[in-house]
């Protein structure tokens, strides 16, 4: 007999197994915010070098010298095309073999500010909240999976599953059938219960109903370890195979 904890596992590897698509497009968005992050960031880094390197080379051919003043600053900060660059850069020295020269520096936090992060923090909160749905989805489905006879049924997909995972395929009136069994008290339904709630508007289903549990036992058998019985076709019941009925 396979307990309900076993079957209860089974249906946790089946959750995994599901939810593995899903964090995969979660990893996706977050390397898609960062790459599209790192590449404004770059795209934003080269613009403004340009325009402090084309400002400072304007700023020292305007004073026609290379030392570095307080008008050396103003001309500077007035050449800079990208206004919020002003008053936001400074002019160091740099001492290379080339001897003293000034090189304009502006901070990261300046070129992330000024770089367009918009597409970047909409993908992050794209990320979070498709992260969130899928832990919402993993406890809901988790706590909704049900277990008997080696069968696991997720009131999530509505759908049973094998002891390896896998979905059992139904038809749709043996589905029905099947979470009737698995809802029922002692999982018994008499015939006319299956009758009244299959095929309500026909007088006598006797044929139909045995036709069904017919098709439905080797199903039934073949992806658990349960089977239907008959109460002299009165109810029919599904139950866990014992040892010698599995032989």
């Amino acid at each position: 007999m396979v307990s309900i904890e076993r079957c209860k596992f089974v249906g946790k590897s089946v959750v995994d197994m599901e939810q593995k698509h899903a964090v995969i497009v979660f990893f996706v968005l977050i390397v898609m915010s960062g790459l599209v992050s790192l590449t404004s960031y770059k795209m934003t880094e080269q613009r403004i070098d340009e325009d402090m390197s084309r400002a400072l080379a304007q700023a020292l051919a305007k004073q026609q010298s290379d030392v570095i003043s307080t008008d050396t600053i103003h001309l500077f900060n007035n050449f800079l095309q990208i206004k919020e660059l002003r008053g936001k850069v400074f002019l160091a020295v740099n001492n290379d073999h080339h001897g003293f020269h000034p090189v304009p520096y502006c901070s990261f936090a300046t070129i992330f500010r000024l770089s367009h992060q918009s597409p970047a923090f909409l993908l992050a909160i794209l990320a979070l909240m498709w992260g969130m749905l899928c832990l919402w989805q993993r406890r809901r489905m988790l706590i909704s999976l049900e277990g008997y006879g080696g069968l696991s049924y997720s009131e999530f997909d509505h759908s049973f599953y094998n002891i390896k995972g896998e979905q059992v395929k139904l038809t749709p009136m043996q589905q029905q059938l099947l979470e009737m069994f698995f809802n029922a008290p002692s999982h018994t339904l008499t015939k006319g219960e299956i009758c009244n709630a299959l095929w309500p508007k026909k007088d006598d289903a006797s044929e139909t109903l045995y036709t069904l549990i017919r098709r439905m036992k080797p199903v039934v058998e073949s992806q658990s370890q349960l089977m239907i019985t008959s109460n002299r076709g009165r109810s029919y019941e599904l139950k866990v195979r014992e040892m010698s009925e599995k032989c």
